[in-house]
């Protein structure tokens, strides 16, 4: 052999063995104090799947961790879902997409849960949303933007039609951002939830690109213990510079088939009833008592009527309904108070976080690897934005951890088919 090319392939040899015993070292955290039979043993590495090294390292900040995920990335290729797009039985879609099919603790069971998710993307997003806050005594109300296209719209009904629990919504809307649409959507899912045959505790409102991470079990005890019969919708009154979104009037536009909403040379009435108008979250939980409250009074009636022409809308309905005394399970005095989303906004970088490890849409993060830490040591209910094209292995990691998690706090037999697949698009030996 060519000493020169001996000489090289030893070196290649000696540069392999030291990237293991490097990831090694820097990847095995174990995330939780686990019994011998469920520790992972490393054997050699791997990208691998959750609760392997890992996961485990990107949920406490690991740096090496961050690039030997990206690396791993860059082979995704999405999970096909076929039972979705094609013809399969339910019993078939229930088990391959793994959904829990029973309540998983009598508490939870007399406890039910109403949920709104608006989407017009990403079915594999949904369907791991979904499937995440899934529960047979819970309801969903699915809004499918009408602009959507007909074969998403297909495959979100293909899930719908194996639950007798899950409808998509009787009126759809064509969502625009920050117009009155989206604020209708939700009042059109409430209208069918009231007149559903599930009684329901209280309804939480989502969209396609939130995650949560707590379960079902601990959301609940969250809604008993600390706000017990109240609603929340985080919120304040209307800081000056939020006032232009109810001062003037607001049209929408279409640009280049892009619709938008745009400030109109029309100035607004005052607010009906003289009410005070609050600033806040567009997401909530919200009583069953008060879902009714906001569908038939007239003051509730008027400020939405009133609300057609804001920017915005769902982001001053809630709250300023929800500050009214007299309102079932009214918070007249609760400020931010709610824990509702982990956001990284863009203009709060250097205060509530240190900058976004993905990347910014509208000023909001989409989660990258690096954020996962920040993520999980969040006390928020949800986390919003994820997209599970680009950064596919922080949903990944963060859904094994919340199903896991769910499972350990199950008081019923566990079923073969709850728990997530073994393997992952991510068990590939690292080519080092």
């Amino acid at each position: 052999m060519n000493p020169l090319h001996a000489k090289k392939s030893r070196f290649l040899v000696c540069v392999a063995a030291c990237m293991s015993i490097y990831t090694f070292i820097y990847l095995t955290v174990p995330l939780y104090d686990e019994s011998d039979e469920q520790k992972f043993r490393v054997r050699r590495a791997e990208c691998g799947f959750y609760p392997d090294e890992l996961c485990s390292a990107l949920f406490v900040g690991k740096p090496a961790a961050s690039k030997i995920g990206n690396f791993c990335q860059k082979s995704y290729q999405p999970k096909a879902l076929s039972c979705i797009q094609t013809s399969c039985s339910c019993s078939t879609v229930l088990k391959t997409l793994h959904f829990i099919t029973s309540p998983l603790s009598e508490e939870e069971g007399n406890f039910s849960l109403a949920y709104i998710i608006t989407i017009h993307k990403e079915l594999e997003m949904f369907v791991r949303l979904l499937r995440a806050i899934y529960m047979p005594q819970n309801i969903y109300c699915i809004h499918i933007d009408e602009k959507s296209p007909r074969g998403y719209k297909t495959a979100v009904q293909n899930i719908v039609n194996c639950f007798e629990n899950i409808f998509i919504s009787s009126k759809r809307e064509h969502v625009v951002y920050a117009g009155f649409s989206r604020l209708q959507a939700d009042i059109n899912c409430m209208r069918d939830l009231i007149n559903s045959k599930v009684q329901w505790n209280y309804v939480i409102n989502l969209c396609g690109q939130d995650y949560p991470l707590k379960t079902n079990k601990e959301i609940i005890e969250y809604i008993k213990t600390k706000w017990n019969g109240k609603n929340i919708t985080p919120g304040i009154v209307q800081p000056l510079h939020v006032k232009h979104r109810t001062e003037v009037s607001y049209r929408e536009f279409v640009h280049s088939g892009v619709p938008y909403v745009y400030p109109a040379k029309v100035r607004k009435a005052q607010p009906p009833h003289n009410l005070t108008i609050y600033f806040g979250s567009a997401y909530y939980i919200l009583s069953r008592a008060f879902v009714h409250f906001t569908l038939s009074d007239a003051r509730a009636k008027a400020l939405l009527e009133w609300s057609r022409d804001t920017y915005s809308p769902d982001e001053h309905y809630w709250v300023t309904l929800n500050r009214l005394p007299d309102a079932p399970g009214a918070t007249p005095n609760a400020g931010w108070d709610g824990d509702l989303r982990a956001i990284k906004w863009k203009d709060q970088e250097g205060l509530s976080h240190k900058g976004c490890k993905g990347h910014y849409v509208r000023d909001i993060c989409i989660y990258g690897l690096g954020d996962l830490q920040w993520i999980i040591e969040s006390p928020h209910l949800f986390a919003n934005k994820f997209e599970a094209g680009s950064d596919p292995l922080a949903l990944e990691c963060l859904e094994r951890r919340l199903r896991l998690k769910a499972l350990r706090q199950a008081r019923v037999p566990i079923e073969q088919h709850w728990r997530l697949q073994e393997r992952s698009p991510f068990d590939m030996q690292l080519d080092v």
